[in-house]
């Protein structure tokens, strides 16, 4: 599992020009599943993103999370992360899950948040989504 991780003021993801979610303060989370990868990754990596300190402190200190600040998280599927560029100059996307098992572990991320009182928007699993981001700092954490 690879996600991309932003620090935003604010975001959003359009489909067909259709704003289908969008968060002011927060993380925007491009998240990819790879084959192989379980519940419990998941569930282990929406607890590090939700606790993840990187929102500045009083003294301008990366010393506070998502949970902290009671930031919301806008979670985008993104199988592209799981490219393999190694050989030529056409990505291969085999290491990426096949889209249903994909799908379901990416419920399973966005659920981890909320269990853990994160609000969270997500794109559309699947489509050609356009994601809108203003990113704090700018701040990008790749995990």
């Amino acid at each position: 599992m690879r996600a991309v991780c932003q620090r935003v003021s604010e975001a959003r993801v359009r489909v067909a020009g259709d704003i289908v979610g969008e968060i002011g303060a927060g993380l925007c989370v491009l998240l990819g599943v790879a084959r192989g990868d379980s519940e419990a990754d998941a569930e282990r990596l929406g607890a590090k993103i939700a606790r993840l300190r990187i929102f500045a402190d009083e003294d301008g200190r990366f010393d506070r999370s998502l949970v902290d600040i009671g930031g919301s998280a806008l979670v985008v599927s993104q199988f592209t992360l799981l490219a393999d560029t190694a050989k030529g100059n056409r990505p291969s996307f085999t290491g990426a899950a096949p889209p249903e098992e994909a799908e379901a572990l990416y419920e399973r991320f966005c659920q981890g948040l909320r269990d853990l009182g994160i609000p969270v928007q997500q794109g559309a699993f699947g489509a050609s989504m356009a994601v809108e981001l203003v990113n704090d700092g700018p701040v990008t954490i790749v995990l």
